[in-house]
Parts: C-alpha cells; sequence; structure tokens
C-alpha cells in the first residue's frame, strides 16, 4: 500500500505502521464505495496525532503563507506587490507578454489617480487617508525617476592639488526640472481644494435627491441660497478658479512639451494618407491654405457642437501636420511623401495648423486624447517620458474638474439671481482684466514662474480678513475690553479682489463656458 505522510512528521515504523492499520479499518468501515481522494483526505485529518476540526478540515501545520496573514497588508507588502506587477508588465501569468514598463508606469499612475479622485465629485477637501495614500503610492511610482541619470563633466582636485575633469551620473535634465515642477503643482491643487473646509453657503443635494438633468447627471447638484451667494464668497471663488486655472495651464504646458518630445511610432505614420489633403477633406485644407487665415474665424466657422466632432478634427489637422512635416525632412529625396507644394509654403501650412490645434487644446480642455498622443503613449519606450507625461495628464485632469466644480456653483449662484447666460458670463468677464486674444503658446517654465508670483492660496475666512483671534477679539469685545486698534481689525471689511494681474487668452475662452461635457479620462 502506498503510505501518504505528512510534512513535518517523522518516519519511523511505528507512527507508519499505525497509520496504515488506521487506514486499513476505515476502508473496512465504509465499505467499497470510498474513494481515494476521501481516504487521503480522513488520513490527513487524522493521523499523526493532528486533530480534526468540526469542519473536517485538518488545523495548519507549518508555515503559514506569506499572503494569508492575517490582518491588513503593511505599507512593504503592497509597495512590493505594486513594483511586482510593474516589473511583471501586468502579466500576471509571467510568461513575458506583458506590456513594457514605460506604459506598465503609466498606467499605474493613471489607475492610481482614478482609484484616489474618480469619486471625488464634490468641492470639498480630500479624505485624509486618501490623500496620504495617494502622496504615498504616487511617490513610490516617481521614485523610479531618481535612478534615471545622465553623465555630466564635473571638476574634481586630488590631493595634491590637481584638477580633473571627470563624467559623473547625474538626473536626467528634464526630470530633474520637471518632476519637482509637477509635485508643486500636486501640493498647490490639494491645498485649493483644502479651501473648501467648513464652507456653508453652497451645499450638494443628498443622493436620492439629485435630479440633474444635463450633461453631467451623475455629478450631484448643487444647491445655493434663495438670494445667491454672498459678494465675497463669489469673489473668493473667482479668486480660487484663477488660481486652479494658474496650475492647469502649466500642467498642460507641461504635458504637451513632454508629447512633443516623445518619438512617433512608425505604426502610426504607416496608417498615414500621403497627403495632408486627404486627411482634412476638402473644405478644411481650402481654409488652411488661403492667402489670408485667421485661426479665430476658422473656428469659429466649423461644428464644434460635440465632443466628437472637436476630437475629430484635431485628430485631422494632427494627422496633416505629421505629414507635411515628414515631407519637409525627405524633400531632397525621392521619397513617396515628397510633392509639387514648395517648402516655405508646406512649412506655413504646418505653422497654422499647429496654431488651430493650439486653440483647440485651450477652448476644450477636457477632450479626450487624440490618436496621435495615444500612439506616442502606448508605443513611448522612455520611462521618464512616460513618467512625465502621465503624472501631469493626471494633474490637469483633476485641475479640470476643480474648475468644472467651482463653475457649477458658480452657475447655481447665477440660476438663484435669474441671471441669463449672457449675463452670467458678462459678470465672471469683469472679474479679471484679460488680454487681447492670441495664439500665444504655453511655456512650461513662464507658467510656473507665474505661479511663484501668484498669491498664497486663501481660504474664505484669509480672504474676507478674517483670523484665528476672531474669537478673542470677539470675547473682549463683550467683556468691554477691546481697544480702538482690536475693535478696527474686528470690524475689517473684506478687500477687493486680491489679483490684480492681468491672464492669458486661457481665461477669455475658459470663462465662455465652451468646454467638454466630460472630463479627459
Amino acid at each position: 500500500m502506498v503510505r501518504f505522510l505528512r510534512r513535518g512528521h517523522s518516519l519511523d515504523k511505528t507512527g507508519s505502521h499505525s497509520s496504515c492499520d488506521n487506514n486499513s479499518n476505515l476502508l473496512h468501515r465504509t465499505g467499497s464505495n470510498t474513494t481515494a481522494d476521501e481516504m487521503h483526505e480522513s488520513l490527513n485529518n487524522g493521523a499523526a496525532g493532528t486533530p480534526p476540526l468540526p469542519n473536517g478540515r485538518a488545523a495548519a501545520a507549518g508555515a503559514r503563507s506569506r499572503l494569508a496573514r492575517d490582518g491588513p497588508p503593511t505599507e512593504l507588502d503592497m509597495m512590493k506587490e505594486k513594483f511586482a506587477k510593474l516589473l511583471l508588465g501586468e502579466d500576471m501569468s509571467g510568461t513575458g507578454k506583458g506590456v513594457s514598463s514605460a506604459l506598465a508606469l503609466s498606467n499605474a499612475v493613471t489607475n492610481l489617480a482614478a482609484s484616489v479622485f474618480g469619486e471625488h465629485r464634490k468641492l470639498e477637501p480630500m479624505a485624509p487617508d486618501t490623500k496620504e495614500r495617494w502622496k504615498r503610492e504616487v511617490g513610490w511610482l516617481l521614485s523610479v525617476t531618481d535612478h534615471i541619470v545622465e553623465f555630466v563633466p564635473t571638476r574634481q582636485t586630488l590631493d595634491n592639488g590637481t584638477v580633473m575633469e571627470v563624467m559623473s551620473t547625474s538626473q536626467r535634465r528634464d526630470l530633474a526640472m520637471n518632476i519637482p515642477a509637477l509635485r508643486k503643482l500636486d501640493a498647490m491643487l490639494i491645498g485649493y481644494m483644502d479651501n473648501f473646509v467648513d464652507q456653508t453657503e453652497f451645499w450638494y443635494e443628498k443622493g436620492g435627491d439629485n435630479k440633474r438633468d444635463d450633461d453631467k447627471w451623475w455629478m450631484p447638484t448643487v444647491k445655493v441660497p434663495s438670494e445667491g451667494l454672498s459678494d465675497v464668497t463669489r469673489k473668493w471663488l473667482q479668486y480660487q478658479k484663477e488660481c486652479v486655472n494658474q496650475v492647469l495651464k502649466a500642467a498642460m504646458a507641461i504635458n504637451a512639451q513632454v508629447l512633443v518630445e516623445m518619438e512617433i511610432p512608425e505604426i502610426y505614420i504607416e496608417s498615414l494618407p500621403k497627403k495632408g489633403k486627404t486627411s482634412l477633406g476638402d473644405a478644411i485644407y481650402r481654409s488652411i491654405t488661403e492667402d489670408t487665415f485667421d485661426p479665430l474665424e476658422f473656428l469659429a466657422g466649423m461644428d464644434l457642437s460635440t465632443e466628437h466632432k472637436v476630437l475629430d478634427l484635431k485628430n485631422r489637422i494632427e494627422a496633416s501636420t505629421v505629414i507635411w512635416k515628414r515631407k519637409m525632412q525627405t524633400k531632397d529625396s525621392k521619397s513617396s511623401w515628397s510633392s509639387i507644394v514648395s517648402f516655405e509654403k508646406r512649412e506655413q501650412f504646418e505653422e497654422r495648423a499647429e496654431t488651430i490645434l493650439h486653440l483647440l487644446k485651450l477652448q476644450f480642455p477636457g477632450t479626450p486624447q487624440s490618436q496621435l498622443d495615444i500612439s506616442k503613449i502606448q508605443y513611448n519606450r522612455d520611462v521618464g517620458y512616460s513618467l512625465l507625461e502621465s503624472y501631469s495628464r493626471v494633474l490637469e485632469s483633476l485641475a479640470y474638474s476643480v474648475m468644472s466644480r467651482i463653475e457649477d456653483v458658480l452657475g447655481a449662484d447665477a440660476a438663484a439671481q435669474n441671471l441669463t447666460a449672457s449675463e452670467a458670463a458678462k459678470r465672471m468677464m469683469e472679474s479679471a482684466a484679460l488680454e487681447a486674444p492670441t495664439a500665444r503658446k504655453l511655456d512650461a517654465k513662464e507658467e510656473l514662474e507665474k505661479l511663484n508670483e501668484a498669491p498664497a492660496s486663501m481660504t474664505l475666512f484669509d480672504f474676507m480678513g478674517w483670523h484665528f483671534d476672531q474669537d478673542e477679539l470677539m470675547k473682549r469685545r463683550e467683556d468691554g475690553t477691546l481697544d480702538a486698534d482690536a475693535e478696527a481689525k474686528l470690524l475689517k471689511k473684506a478687500p477687493s479682489m486680491a489679483p490684480t494681474k492681468k491672464f492669458s487668452y486661457v481665461d477669455s475662452l475658459s470663462s465662455g463656458g465652451m468646454r467638454s461635457p466630460s472630463a479627459r479620462h
């Protein structure tokens, strides 16, 4: 008879014979219907002195699995699991069929942001545990950039005074510049959301009472007092919106810069037609190639009523831009991409197309990614670019979401005061001095400098001039011990609109309310 031995038990003959005798008795008692599996289970339950449990299963013997520990997983366990999935390229079978490391990291940042910010649908601070999770896990993912280095020349002085020039490693320049900037934008956005703590002038309907019938039916409905918001709160909301808008522009600039530096995959180029006119269509091609061209008039004449039409126009223009650039690069070779159009004309058409693309990004910051952007992200192999693009993209999406929540409150305020759409837009336009509309491209460094010069984030109490010693001053007034200076401080009126600096064309476009109905992702 085959002997079934439990791991960790003795192989002495006495124990073995006892097990065999017990097994024989079991077979005689149960009869011929007993299967080998049942015999094995009964033997394991009763052999070698291991008492059976009430449900018929044996108590665990030996060390327990690492994945079966009692209690919640530790931070080290979570980090090991996350980086194990990244190393496997999201292929849990381990057969090597996963995605590249760059795409795995990009997906990890995107999925983390979706799980953290996806359910944050109200204008309120983040939960402390959610905020802590975001900071911790995004720090894990960004720690990869600390090990992406390049060789730079440095001077080294020897003991005898000789100065030598040697090559040393330093973090890659684009990462050293943009990762700290994106971390600052991240902290600023979370700080802006924290400013909405303890506000009482607007609230949200409960789940069953939410009857929103517009294109954001899944979002909670904002409620304001019947007479609308106070003037101070309205101006403070406008100020918060402008601060978030500056963060949005900085994140957009960094994201656009990284996408431009990414290499265009060959599979995308092979899918393009040979002529830009074929991609654009006759009507759009004639508008772009005319002698006189105004990008604002061009967009005004296009049907951009839906998100799909905006994305389709963006895909067409990006494809034509790639075709024209490729033809300019191969103008001297006998290639199928060459044509009879002059180099100067094609360069002019490309500049016009890029101007239209830039205006589309400013006017519709919530549109999904274009076909070219998706191809670059999917086939990119540079881990540094992947992290910069994904991190800036989720911050851009978060900033756009916060702006949308602020606009919902301002829209509810306008509805409470029975203002028409034009009157509400005019009041929003009057809150800031606008520059003349231009097609100036956003520069990441310039937008970050604006953020450094901007005033610090303020809560509603800070904006109204209230401080933490207000309760003490009120108590002194009741006791009659309040002096003149303290009385003036207590009665300090709300300041007028704090920022007086001008904003760029993004503000004039965003204030008009023309945006994609859904978030970017």
